[in-house]
């Protein structure tokens, strides 16, 4: 999930202001979730436009380049049309799809599962399966050695302010650098914004 700051609190604002290529996604799925579960309430939660019975039950992720759409409880429901994407969310409970079209969907199978989402929210009896610790991510020794120099001291505690999952984006990212040059210009991003406080979602901010 974005850790960035939501745009807007009103679902409405939310849909006109997503990016072009997910907006009309996002319109269309949320009509037909709207259309199928009528009695859902709408809200703004870590940017995301989340679907709520009980408790959470849903969310919209308007990218760039594609639409999220996340069970908070992905794991607990059956998906035998496998809409999920491969690999979960690093936790137990959290499952999602990505969908850069909506030609080929599966309508009614998005459909049963947003139904059995809806009903293992509703039923009281059933307890959301125990979270699982992640493994913490390695800290990549340079951004280590960075970090312990003395004119990076506002960025070491910039990172230590944050949570453990906005850490954990900020040490993938520099991870996956495997250029040179990448692992520098990342570095200095990095360091930059974790001066002014910023997460990894906003570390382009000025």
């Amino acid at each position: 999930m974005d850790c960035s700051r939501a745009r807007t609190k009103d679902p409405g604002e939310w849909l006109q202001t997503c990016p072009d290529f997910s907006q009309p996604l996002a319109e269309q799925v949320v009509e037909w979730f709207l259309n199928w579960e009528p009695d859902l309430a709408e809200s703004i939660k870590w940017n995301m436009l989340c679907f709520s019975g009980r408790k959470l039950v849903c969310g919209l992720s308007a990218c760039q380049q594609h639409l999220g759409v996340t069970f908070f409880r992905g794991t607990e429901l059956p998906d035998p049309a496998r809409l999920f994407s491969p690999g979960g969310e690093g936790n137990t409970n959290i499952r999602s799809l990505r969908l850069a079209t909506l030609d080929g969907l599966n309508h009614a199978a998005l459909r049963d599962l947003l139904h059995a989402a809806v009903a293992l929210d509703a039923d009281p009896t059933l307890p959301p399966a125990p979270k699982v610790k992640r493994k913490p991510w390695p800290m990549p020794a340079f951004f280590k050695q960075a970090l312990a120099e003395k004119r990076n001291r506002a960025a070491a505690e910039g990172f230590k302010q944050l949570s453990p999952t906005c850490q954990r984006e900020y040490l993938v990212w520099l991870t996956m650098a495997k250029r040179p040059e990448t692992r520098a210009h990342r570095l200095a991003q990095t360091l930059a914004a974790l001066k002014s406080g910023r997460r990894w979602a906003q570390r382009k901010l000025t």
